[in-house]
């Protein structure tokens, strides 16, 4: 018996260690269909791949761009009422996919998600000559890890991380306690550790009741980044106060620079 339930623990561990990569990225791979409001563009990865995203222009000249990126879950559709509100506030705004969402080629993970997010900033720069000093980065959960490490190597004017965790495994022990997740994970995201090298003007936006990503982890990214924090005291993780309310609009304007 000892020996059988010995056996299936080691199954069980294999399967994850397998399959990991399905229970951290849930993409939705439908392609997004035109958007009212935005401008379709094409991204092209270092890697070869290219991937679709959304640019809206506010009705003025921009105060600033945002380069946003989504957290683990659906695509950039879900993040169009974002979009459409920042502009309305006078931001110009990128919303991208990842490889392996809305339609686009390729399997997510760590590495990936990296030259993603570079496709984007080089779009912003190389394309549309936006400023460096004139864009912002907006983290949405494991996009907050995204976006830092991008900030590692090309800083922005401002860095808003919405719902961050410390680390994968440290949200990932919360969601699964009875798994050894800190040996088992293959991706990491460490974005308490990246943001505590930053130097750039940072808010952190968190809900108070989140039930997916503990406060007390987006608390303690603010802390390691010197981050303001706007907490949202009755907030879940993906209320539509988190998604595109007026709190998080005024996080996002105040990193304007002026």
């Amino acid at each position: 018996m000892l020996l059988g339930l010995v056996l299936v623990a080691v199954l069980v561990l294999a399967l994850v260690w397998i399959f990991q990569r399905r229970l951290i990225y849930r993409p939705d791979a439908t392609p997004v269909p035109a958007l009212p409001g935005t401008e379709d563009v094409r991204l092209r990865t270092a890697d070869g791949l290219e991937l679709d995203a959304s640019f809206v222009r506010p009705a003025q000249a921009p105060e600033a761009t945002v380069l946003v990126a989504n957290g683990n879950g659906g695509n950039r559709a879900g993040r169009a009422p974002l979009a459409a509100k920042l502009a309305q506030a006078g931001l110009a705004v990128l919303t991208f996919d990842y490889r392996g969402y809305g339609g686009n080629p390729g399997d997510p993970d760590e590495a990936g998600l990296a030259l993603d997010v570079r496709a984007a900033y080089r779009f912003l720069v190389e394309d549309r000559r936006v400023p460096p000093e004139r864009i912002l980065f907006y983290g949405e959960s494991l996009g907050c890890a995204v976006v830092a490490e991008l900030a590692l190597e090309h800083p922005p004017a401002g860095l808003l991380l919405r719902s961050p965790f410390v680390d994968l495994a440290a949200v990932g022990a919360e969601i699964y306690p009875y798994l050894p997740v800190r040996l088992l994970l293959r991706d990491r995201f460490p974005v308490r550790d990246e943001v505590a090298r930053l130097r750039v003007p940072t808010v952190v936006v968190l809900g108070g009741r989140d039930s997916i990503v503990p406060p007390a982890q987006s608390r303690e990214v603010a802390a390691a980044a010197s981050a303001r924090l706007v907490e949202i005291p009755d907030a879940d993780h993906n209320d539509p106060v988190l998604l595109e309310g007026p709190e998080l609009l005024d996080a996002v304007r105040s990193l304007v620079p002026r």
